[in-house]
């Protein structure tokens, strides 16, 4: 059983990487609304803003120069790296 939640909370860490990548992409690059890559990203979106909202709402982002910085992904993986820890000890 322990096996398992660590490996879903893993799967979760690899989600939460393709969606921060997914999320630049698309931030910087040229890509019509009805392409699949912005329909991957809602779906990797209803997946991860579950977890992603409530640290949004305690930790704002962090405003470099002209630029928002959000570390919400970056708190996640380190509490799912925490609670992965206890877990497995």
């Amino acid at each position: 059983m322990v096996r398992i939640i660590v490996d879903i909370l893993q799967l979760f860490i690899f989600v939460l990487i393709a969606y921060s990548i997914l999320s630049w992409y698309l931030a910087y690059a040229r890509v019509s609304y009805d392409s699949p890559a912005f329909k991957v990203n809602r779906v990797l979106a209803a997946i991860c803003d579950p977890v992603l909202n409530p640290i949004r709402r305690i930790v704002p982002p962090v405003r470099i120069g002209g630029v928002g910085l959000d570390l919400s992904v970056l708190i996640a993986f380190v509490l799912i790296e925490v609670v992965i820890s206890v877990v497995a000890h």
